[in-house]
């Protein structure tokens, strides 16, 4: 990698850095579960889902769920997920190209819609939070998009220049966050998302972060 000083990478975490998709499949149906509806596989799961999140499952009931439907799959999800990801991993190779984005004088940030108070201290279970010059969990309710907490995110990093800044995500929604800051984005497929759903977004899409660093370090040139 070259020396790119204030190049600035934010990482999504869910389906990026932190390779959570059995636990995310499974607290998935486990709040389909709740309302009678079929388990669905992962790549049904990859093909269908969206933000916010209750048009996704919109586009399983055939409607919207009501707000005493969506309190109680929400509820669900997040107590399966939390007993569930403890069997997840990092990404294979994070911890190495996390060093090696460092390493060349460029910083780098999480920025994740689960939720604040539990994510700081995963991150740091990982033995990585030194990497980053911020870690920002969702604060507030869930199921929303992430382009005003990106907001928030950028505007904390006094230091960095949205123009040298690329968001590397899994999700369509993670595109939409970069346009929305004046930022770039490079999307990969090991996560939520289709490669077809993906390529919507009309920005770059990878098959490994490998692949999703060096793209970062061409846009941000």
């Amino acid at each position: 990698m070259g020396k790119l000083v204030g190049a600035h990478i934010v990482w999504d975490w869910n389906g990026t850095l932190f390779h959570d998709n059995d636990a995310i499949i499974g607290a998935t149906n486990a709040a389909f579960g709740e309302l009678g509806l079929e388990p669905i596989t992962m790549e049904q799961y990859r093909a269908l889902y969206c933000v916010p999140v209750p048009k996704f499952y919109e586009r399983l009931l055939g409607r919207l769920p009501t707000d005493a439907e969506w309190e109680v799959m929400d509820e669900t999800f997040h107590r399966y997920y939390t007993e569930h990801r403890v069997t997840c991993g990092l990404t294979t190779g994070v911890a190495e190209l996390l060093v090696e984005w460092g390493s060349a004088g460029r910083s780098q940030s999480i920025l994740s819609m689960y939720v604040h108070d539990e994510l700081v201290p995963l991150v740091r279970g990982f033995g990585i939070e030194e990497h980053f010059i911020r870690v920002d969990g969702r604060t507030g309710p869930s199921g929303g998009s992430k382009a005003e907490h990106m907001v928030r995110h950028i505007k904390a990093l006094a230091s960095v220049d949205p123009a040298r800044t690329v968001v590397i995500g899994d999700a369509a929604d993670d595109a939409v966050a970069a346009l929305h800051v004046g930022a770039r984005a490079v999307l990969y497929t090991g996560g939520s998302h289709s490669r077809a759903s993906l390529e919507v977004a009309g920005v770059p899409v990878v098959d490994s972060l490998v692949e999703a660093v060096a793209e970062a370090e061409r846009l941000a040139a």
